[in-house]
Parts: structure tokens; sequence; C-alpha cells
């Protein structure tokens, strides 16, 4: 008995669009997992500020690499131990309060298997002063390590009374 092929043209057809669309699920929960794995590092930087270790705000979340970039305030620092120790001096030194940090409206973008970005909101709030916050886009890239920051551009809300200016030229205080 032989088939037509006619007959063979709509199943193929057919065939291949499954196919595609399970390639697609595949490709979307891939993304999903990616997206979380790179949110839930930001969770970990955010539950590590509030419990005051810099050391593992910066260990768990940026690349130990002198590739690292960091921007604000007009400003930029290269390498791990320079963003470490600007961290220190605006944190940590004289026994400054280091504020309670929320991240809102996060959101992941996946570029490729191994690279992709998160922004969105921080804020920091303290005790004994006004509470600052502002806008962040945070390059992520997949190491062996898991998700690393290689670069993080953060702005500074721009607090002023009458001021519509979305950010300023203080320094990061994220």
């Amino acid at each position: 008995m032989s088939t037509s092929p006619r007959l063979l043209l709509p199943l193929a057809l057919t065939l291949g669009s499954l196919l595609s669309a399970c390639n697609a699920t595949v490709a979307s929960y891939r993304d999903r997992d990616q997206s979380e794995a790179m949110e839930s590092v930001i969770r970990a930087q955010e539950a590590a500020w509030n419990r005051g270790d810099l050391d593992e705000f910066l260990g768990e979340g940026y690349l130990h690499s002198p590739a690292l970039t960091f921007f604000s305030g007009g400003e930029v620092s290269r390498g791990y131990d320079t963003v470490l120790d600007h961290y220190r001096k605006s944190y940590k030194a004289g026994g400054k309060e280091m504020g309670h940090l929320s991240f809102t409206d996060v959101e992941t973008l996946i570029f490729g298997s191994d690279i992709g970005i998160v922004r969105g909101h921080w804020r920091l709030d303290f005790r004994s002063q006004p509470e600052v916050g502002g806008l962040f886009t945070l390059v992520m890239q997949r190491t062996s390590a898991g998700w690393r920051i290689v670069h993080d551009h953060t702005s500074v809300a721009n607090t002023e009374p009458g001021n519509r200016s979305t950010t300023s030229a203080q320094s990061r205080s994220r």
C-alpha cells in the first residue's frame, strides 16, 4: 500500500509545527529558569546586605575579577577590589549604618545562554537619615560559580523637592 505525497505534506507540516512548539516551550522554560537564577543572585545580595554582611553581598553577586565595572554618580570603578573598597568606605567606615535594602520592579532579560541583564529599582531605608533609592541595571554572566554581575550601572533618584530629574550626580548609595 502506497501513501500519496499529498497526504504526507499535511502530516509533515503538522509534525513540524508540533516539534517547533515543543522546542519553543523548552526554550521558554530554560529562559524562565535562568531568569529565576539571575534574580536569586540579587535576592541573596539583598539578604546579605540586610544582615550587614558586605563581603557576602559582593562575593555572592559580583564577578571577582579586575574586569568588573561599576558606574554611578558619573564615576567609574574597575575591578572587584576597587568596588569592595568603595562599599566599605561608603557603608562600613566609621560605624556607618548600612540601612535596609530592597529591590523592586525587578525584570530580567536573557540575551544568550550565558549573558543577560537584571534591572529594577533599589531603595535603602535608614533609621537615622532619609531613605535613598534609584534605578539599577546589572549585566550578568553565567560562570562556573553561577550567575555573576560583570557590570553594574546604578543611579540615585534626585530627592530635592520640586526637581523632576530621575537621577543625580550623587555617589552610589546601593
